[in-house]
């Protein structure tokens, strides 16, 4: 390749790595790319930002992605609990085996019962997925894109009713 070409490609891929305006960068990767909570009035400027600036965009996404993939593995960890649960119910009652015994020292025999193994790891996956549903903006993510399928008259109505109130 020639030094132009490779220049050309150098300066291609350092424009698309950097932040076009690094304040307002910092600003949004400080919020972790979340402006759904932000008034109409402030959000213009970080929604240009967003549609001018390809790296910001870009991280943007990564974090959207993230926090999509860890509610899907908190919802998946909540279902195979439930079925854990609700299986294990019915081959107790079924095949009558209660409990798992833990022998600790030789003192201490601890029963657990294996349907309560599986009720607590449904208990510690939901509040799991609850605090991944706080600690990040999905909602407000998810919020956007309803927001964007629904119908103008419909999304129109809504606003009318809100502005009245």
């Amino acid at each position: 390749m020639s030094k132009a070409a490779l220049s050309y490609s150098a300066s291609r891929r350092n424009r698309s790595t950097t932040c076009i305006d690094q304040v307002v960068g910092d600003i949004l990767s400080g919020w972790r790319y979340d402006i759904s909570g932000l008034s109409p009035a402030m959000r213009k400027d970080y929604d240009q930002h967003l549609a001018d600036c390809a790296h910001c965009r870009r991280r943007q996404q990564v974090a959207r992605t993230i926090d999509v993939l860890l509610i899907t593995v908190s919802t998946l960890s909540i279902a195979a609990f439930l079925l854990a649960a609700v299986i294990i119910h019915r081959l107790e009652v079924v095949a009558h085996i209660g409990t798992v015994r833990l022998h600790i020292n030789q003192a201490h025999v601890i029963a657990i019962s294996l349907e309560a193994v599986a009720v607590v790891g449904l208990a510690f996956s939901a509040l799991l997925w609850l605090l991944v549903a706080i600690a990040t903006p999905l909602p407000g993510f998810l919020g956007d894109i309803v927001q964007q399928r629904i119908p103008a008259d419909i999304r129109d109505r809504f606003t009318k009713n809100e502005n009245a109130a």
